[in-house]
Order: C-alpha cells, then structure tokens, then sequence
C-alpha cells in the first residue's frame, strides 16, 4: 500500500505532488517536492484531518527509504520548505536483498573517488570505510576495480541526471547503513512481508555483480514492471489456503495424551524404568535378558507385545512364525510371504533386483499365479508399470495395500485365535520342574 501511494504521489495525471527544478544562487536542484506538499497531499488524498497524523505517516513513509531529503541523512518528514526527492522503484524495499557489506564497501570507496562536495564521506562513513578495508584486505582489490568501474560509467551520464541518482543511492545506504542513533527500518516486518508477496522481483545483490560479472552501477538498470495479479494467481492462492483449512490438525491436550498412553504401554518393557529379569544388559556384563528375547520360546511378556501393533509382531521372528501359521490355516498366508518377498528385494544386490522382481510378479500378481494376491485396480495398475522399470522399490504400492489388508482383517482374527491366547495365557513353568523334565528327557534317550 505504501507503493501504491507513492505512485500516485508521483503521477501528474491524478493531482499528484508537484515535481519541480529549483532555483538555488548559482545551480540548479533537480526533482525536488517540498514537505509541505507531501504533507498537504496526504491529508486530501487520506482523508487526514490532523496535520500531526499526516506527518507521522510521511515519517514512515520516509524512514523506508521511498522519500528522502537531499541535504540529511536523517530519513524523516517535516512540515515546511525542505526539499524531498522520491526513491527510483530499483531501491525500493520490495525490489531489493538486504545488501551485503561488499556492496556497501564498493559504494563508500566509489564516493571517494569523486571529487564532489556533496559526496564527501561523513564521518561515520569514514569509520565505516576504515572497518570494512581492515574486514575484506584480501579482497580489496576487488572491491577497487568494481568502484573504478562505475565511476567511469556514472561520468558518462548527464550531470543532472548523475546528481539525482547519487542522491538516491545515497538515501538507498542511509536505510540499510543508518546514521548511528537512527533505527534501522530495515529490519521490520513489512519490508519482509513484502519480499514474500512479490519473491520474483527479489534480487540476489544490490549491485548485482559477482567477481566473474561485469561491473554496472545499479541505478542505470531499468526497473520492472509490476506484474498484475492474474486469475491462475487466485486460483493458486485458493488451492493454498483450502489445503490448509483441510490439514488435520491435533490439539496438544490430544498429543499428550496419546504420549502418555505410548509410554505406559512400553513402561515394563524398558530395563532403564523398569527393573529388567534376570538383570539389565545395559549396566552389567550380563547378556542373559537378549537372550531370552531372541530365543525361540517366547514369554509372556514378548507374546503380550505382539497385541500393540502388527509392527511388533513382524519384526518379532518367533511372533512373524506364528502369524504366518495362523495365515497358512486361514489359506491366506500368501498376503505375508508377498510382503515379507518385498521386504527381501529391498535389501538384495543391484544386480539381483531385475531378477527378483520378476520372480516375485510369476509367483504373487501375474494371471495364474501359483500364490495370487488380491489387489485392488489402481495399485495393480501402478504395480504393473513399476515392473516395466524394476527397482527396490517396485511394489511399494502394493506392499502398502497387502499391509493394510492383513492390519484391519488378518491381524484382529490372530488377535483372538486360539493359538495366540494359548500363549499369552500359558503359566511358566517352575524351573526345578523344567529341570527335572530335562533330567527324566535325558534319562529316557538313554534308554
């Protein structure tokens, strides 16, 4: 909005504020308003009835750089004779990166080789110049020949014209390298929501050179035209905000109780939380407890873990056993041994893939297949392109589909079989009765 008003501002047609060249003994200042214009328009044009209010938003306007007066290198706003002058669209906020001290050290050394009163280097400036020589020594160089460069494109231009875009890129440096004591306005909100509105005008450099390009003072590009919103544009902006009306959102209340009801569940399962049988492997030399999980005899605490989740029961070899028994008496195991394949061909050798695929489409998805799978049209649709360029990944699609088959159909039933309650309800057995068992076993062999 603040754009929109100094085009108008600057456009004759509309009653902007008068632009004139005057007089002053013996030179000319060019393109110049005074405040008392500026102020006067915004207060007809706004609707301002408080002059004090008029000055406070010309301040703003000011502070970001898009008028400057040419005699400070304060950017505020008074009522009265000073002569103003507006920004060139090329330094305006939206149109620029937050400049980097190289440019800003290629501007300072730039000045001082111009042999002009009103470009002489203030003494903030000067310290400013000394710090960044000192920081970029190696570079210095560098930074000489692209000032060099522009001063000799600069006097090559009209010398009304060089004074106007002087001023301006001197108004450009009193935003992003104020005068100590003043606030950087750069550093707000608004220039940074305006950067995000418009990120094709976004410009890498503020000069624009790399130390491969060709050096060229910023003020002679010819700044772009704003380009008008569009119906595509609405319609993307439409998309946008219905995907996020349609996001599905959980409150923290929710989360933390599903975190609270995660870490109960798990609680015993944890030698740190839990004291751990016969002792914990962590703290002690002791490797008793890994062996008791991975042996072949579960207990009951293992079996209990398979009824969290079908994860639990896959990645479990003795629970994966048991689930594929209880598939082989439902006649549906092949829905396990084709996930369990897919699983296998995403661990295989590159130069096996091609051949495993194959193998894996004759025996699970192609017609007459020995083990068909029931998918359903778009997965075997998508699976059947795959195979035409195998990969790890090929039945990705339709190892998803088989996996929430058996999660909301196979794996209930497992749940309530006989054969998974057997197990979960099974009493161990005192150890001095195992141990005669195994006595009495050994007694009867050697018989």
């Amino acid at each position: 909005q603040i754009e929109d008003i100094i085009t108008k501002m600057q456009d004759d047609k509309t009653g902007g504020v008068p632009i004139r060249t005057v007089k002053s003994f013996l030179s000319k200042i060019p393109s110049v308003v005074t405040g008392t214009d500026i102020v006067q328009w915004l207060m007809k044009n706004l609707n301002i009835e408080d002059p004090a209010e008029a000055i406070h938003l010309g301040s703003l306007i000011a502070a970001q750089g898009y008028v400057f007066p040419i005699s400070d290198h304060v950017l505020t706003l008074k009522d009265d004779g000073t002569f103003y002058r507006f920004q060139a669209p090329y330094f305006w906020p939206s149109n620029c990166w937050e400049p980097e001290n190289t440019d800003y050290a290629i501007y300072l050394c730039k000045r001082t080789m111009q042999n002009k009163a009103r470009l002489e280097l203030a003494d903030y400036e000067a310290e400013n110049l000394a710090r960044l020589q000192r920081a970029f020594a190696r570079k210095w160089e560098f930074i000489f020949m692209q000032a060099e460069a522009q001063v000799k494109i600069d006097r090559k231009k009209d010398k009304t014209e060089r004074k106007i875009l002087d001023s301006q890129e001197r108004a450009f440096w009193d935003v992003h390298r104020p005068v100590p004591g003043c606030v950087n306005t750069t550093e707000m909100d608004i220039r940074k929501c305006r950067r995000m509105k418009n990120p094709q005008k976004v410009k890498k450099s503020v000069y624009g050179v790399t130390e491969e390009s060709q050096p060229q003072s910023p003020v002679h590009v010819p700044s772009q035209p704003v380009r008008k919103t569009t119906k595509e544009d609405f319609r993307k902006q439409i998309t946008f905000l219905n995907m996020q009306i349609e996001r599905h959102c959980l409150k923290m209340s929710k989360v933390a109780e599903s975190l609270i009801a995660y870490t109960e569940q798990y609680v015993e399962y944890d030698p740190f939380i839990t004291p751990a049988e016969p002792s914990n492997p962590w703290i002690s030399d002791d490797t008793a407890l890994w062996d008791i999980e991975m042996s072949k005899e579960p207990s009951q605490q293992r079996v209990k873990r398979w009824g969290f989740s079908m994860d639990e029961v896959l990645k479990d070899p003795v629970g994966r056993d048991q689930f594929l028994r209880f598939l082989e008496s439902e006649f549906s195991s092949e829905n396990l041994r084709f996930w369990l394949a897919v699983q296998d061909l995403k661990k295989q050798p590159l130069q096996d893939v091609a051949t495993r695929v194959e193998e894996i489409w004759q025996e699970f998805l192609a017609p007459g297949a020995q083990s068909a799978i029931n998918l359903d049209s778009h997965s075997y649709e998508k699976t059947s392109q795959n195979v035409k360029d195998p990969g790890r990944y090929t039945y990705e699609d339709a190892q998803e589909h088989i996996y929430k088959l058996m999660k909301s159909d196979s794996y209930a039933r497992f749940l309530r079989s006989n054969a998974y309650q057997d197990l979960l309800l099974a009493k161990k057995k005192p150890e001095n009765e195992q141990g005669r068992r195994t006595s009495l076993e050994k007694f009867t062999r050697s018989v």
